[in-house]
C-alpha cells in the first residue's frame, strides 16, 4: 500500500509540474512579445539576399513594437544560420528568415547535415515565391530560349553555362538532361564573379537567381529568356516558362519563409504568422517583392511546413538527377 501511495504521489507531483510548465508556456505566450527579436540572416550584410531579410525585420519591428536585430551568420550554404536558430530557445524571439527551399535542399547536399529541417524547424509562414532565370549577355545573339536551346545543341561540348548556387546547378543539369545539351558547367562563388565572363562571351548562358537576374538586366548587362517555375510569375509576366519554350520537367522555385525552432509554442507561432501575413498583404510589400522578381505568397504554419517537407523530399530526387555529390 505504501508503494502504491508513494507512486500516486509521484504521479500527482509530475502532473502538477507538467501543468505548471504548461501554464508557464501559456503565460509566456499571452505576454508575447515581452522582449526584442533576433532575426538571423544566412547572407553577408549588404548582399542582395540580405535586403529582403532586413525589410521584413523592419516591418516586424513596426508591427510588434519591439526592437528587431538582424544578425548575419554566414557559411555552409545557410546551415550555420539554420542550426543556430534550431539550437536557440524555442520562444519565438529568435527566427530565421531565409529561403525555405535552400534550407530543405541542404539536407541532401551534405553528407552529415547538422539539422533535419522538416523536423527541427517550424515554418511560421511563407513570404514569397521566386523563379530562377535563364539569362544571356545583352550582347548575345540569342533572343529567345528556343533559340538558345537550338544553338547549344549545335555547339555541343563547346557550350558553357554559369551558376553561382545549388539551385542554379540543379536547374542547369535538369536542362541538359531534358534537351541533350552537353554544356560545361562553370561555377562561380558569387554572381558578381561571373559578370566579366558574360560580357566577354566566355559563357553562353546562365542559370541565375532572380535578384541578380533582375538587377543585371536593369543595368543593361543581361537579357532574361525564361523562368524555372511551372507557371509565369506576376512579377515578370512577359517571361515564358521553360516548359512553354519546349523544355518540360524543370519546375524549380525558391521561396522565403520565417522559421523558428520546432518546439515554439503554437500561440506564439500564430501571433507571428498573423503579423507576417499582414505585412505580406500590404501594397508596399508587393511592390518590394516584385522588384526582386518574386510574387507575394503567405501561408498558414501547416501549409508552410508541408512545403518544407515536400521540398526536402523533392531535393533528394534533384540531387540524384543532377549527379551532385554531397559535400
Amino acid at each position: 500500500m505504501q508503494d502504491i501511495s508513494r507512486r500516486n504521489m509521484l504521479i500527482g507531483a509530475g502532473s502538477a509540474a507538467l501543468a505548471a510548465s504548461g501554464g508557464a508556456t501559456g503565460a509566456a505566450a499571452q505576454q508575447f512579445p515581452a522582449q526584442n527579436f533576433l532575426v538571423v540572416c544566412a547572407f553577408p550584410p549588404g548582399s542582395g539576399a540580405d535586403i529582403p531579410v532586413r525589410y521584413f525585420a523592419e516591418e516586424l519591428r513596426k508591427k510588434s513594437g519591439r526592437t528587431t536585430i538582424v544578425e548575419n551568420r554566414v557559411g555552409a550554404a545557410g546551415n550555420i544560420a539554420a542550426e543556430y536558430v534550431v539550437r536557440a530557445k524555442p520562444d519565438g524571439y529568435t527566427m530565421l528568415i531565409h529561403a525555405g527551399s535552400s534550407t530543405a535542399a541542404n539536407f541532401h547536399l551534405f553528407k552529415k547535415p547538422p539539422i533535419n529541417p522538416a523536423k527541427e524547424l517550424q515554418v511560421v509562414t511563407t513570404l514569397n515565391q521566386q523563379p530562377f532565370m535563364v539569362v544571356v549577355s545583352v550582347n548575345s545573339p540569342y533572343k529567345t530560349f528556343k533559340e538558345l536551346t537550338a544553338a547549344m545543341l549545335k555547339k555541343g561540348e563547346k557550350a558553357s553555362y554559369a551558376q553561382s548556387n545549388t539551385t542554379g546547378k540543379v536547374m542547369g543539369e535538369l536542362y541538359k538532361v531534358a534537351t541533350g545539351i552537353k554544356a560545361l558547367e562553370i561555377p562561380y562563388r558569387t554572381t558578381a564573379d561571373s559578370l566579366n565572363d558574360f560580357a566577354s562571351g566566355a559563357v553562353d548562358y546562365g542559370m541565375m537567381d532572380p535578384i541578380s537576374s533582375m538587377a543585371n538586366t536593369a543595368a543593361g548587362r543581361w537579357r532574361m529568356l525564361a523562368v524555372s517555375t511551372e507557371r509565369r510569375m506576376n512579377a515578370v509576366p512577359d517571361l515564358p516558362t521553360m516548359t512553354e519554350e519546349g523544355v518540360p520537367g524543370v519546375e524549380l522555385f525558391g521561396w522565403f519563409a520565417v522559421m523558428v525552432p520546432a518546439a515554439t509554442p503554437r500561440p506564439v507561432v500564430d501571433q507571428l504568422n498573423t503579423w507576417f501575413r499582414e505585412i505580406v498583404a500590404t501594397p508596399e510589400t508587393k511592390e518590394f517583392l516584385t522588384k526582386f522578381g518574386g510574387d507575394p505568397w503567405s501561408s498558414t504554419p501547416e501549409q508552410g511546413q508541408a512545403q518544407l517537407l515536400k521540398d526536402q523530399q523533392d531535393w533528394e530526387r534533384y540531387v540524384k538527377a543532377a549527379k551532385i555529390e554531397p559535400q
